[in-house]
C-alpha cells in the first residue's frame, strides 16, 4: 500500500489525491510520502532501543522447559541456557516468560472428590438448616 502511494506521488498527483484514490486518510499518505523523502525507504525502521539477548530459539526453548517442569526455577533456567552461549540475568528470563503469561505462581489446590462424596456433600447442603 505504500508503495503504491509513492508510486502516485511521482506521477504528480497531491495528497488529496492520493487519499481519495486509495480510501487513507490524508495525514496517513502524508506521512509515508514524508517517510519516503526523509530515509528513502518506506519499510519499517528499526527501532530505538537495546536489541535482546534472548534469541526467539532460546525463548522457545524456555517456555517448552517450563511447560514440562513448572517447578523449574529461574537459576536452573538461566544454566540452561549458559549451555546454548546465551548469558542472560535470572530476572531477565522470568521477564520473558511474564510476557508469554508463564508466571511464578502455584495453582490452587482443589479438592479431589469422588461421584460418593459429591453426592453426600450435596445431601448434607440441601437438608442443612440454619440455626
Amino acid at each position: 500500500m505504500r508503495k503504491k502511494v509513492i508510486e502516485i506521488y511521482q506521477y504528480g498527483k497531491g495528497y488529496e489525491a492520493i487519499s481519495k484514490a486509495l480510501g487513507l486518510p490524508r495525514t496517513t499518505v502524508r506521512a509515508i510520502i514524508y517517510k519516503w523523502r526523509k530515509h528513502g525507504t518506506v519499510e519499517n525502521l528499526p527501532r530505538s532501543g537495546r536489541p535482546t539477548k534472548i534469541t526467539p530459539r532460546a525463548q522457545r526453548q524456555l517456555i517448552q522447559e517450563v511447560t514440562k517442569n513448572p517447578t523449574t526455577t529461574s537459576k536452573e533456567l538461566q544454566a540452561s541456557l549458559a549451555s546454548v552461549k546465551v548469558n542472560v540475568h535470572d530476572s531477565t528470563i522470568r521477564k520473558r516468560l511474564g510476557k508469554n503469561g508463564l508466571h511464578g505462581r502455584v495453582p490452587r489446590r482443589k479438592l479431589l472428590l469422588s461421584k460418593k462424596n459429591i453426592k453426600a456433600r450435596l445431601s448434607f447442603d440441601r437438608n442443612a438448616k440454619l440455626p
